[in-house]
């Protein structure tokens, strides 16, 4: 019989056990997930995160206010446009 070792980065987000912790697969990144037998909830371990640096926004938004437009900001930057509208819209 094999004991079970508890992996405490293998805590449920949801109900906050740490035990009864299985592997579920791979979401499309490669990232591996998780499913808690306990309440049935699927979670992804070490999430990636999709946030631009502040210096970036900064700098696109600086770009923006000397007068280029806001496809052109994109293209020199390589972000979306909207995403330029989002921040300018958020920071005023």
């Amino acid at each position: 019989m094999r004991k079970q070792t508890i992996d405490e980065t293998r805590r449920c987000p949801k109900c906050g056990q740490a035990e009864n912790q299985i592997n579920a697969g791979y979401n499309r990144s490669g990232t591996r997930r998780c499913l808690c037998k306990i309440c049935n909830y699927k979670y992804t371990l070490g999430g990636k995160t999709r946030a631009y640096p502040e210096e970036t926004k900064q700098q696109a938004m600086k770009i923006y206010y000397s007068g280029v437009s806001g496809r052109g900001v994109g293209k020199l930057m390589g972000i979306g446009k909207n995403t330029l509208y989002d921040w300018i819209k958020k920071n005023g």
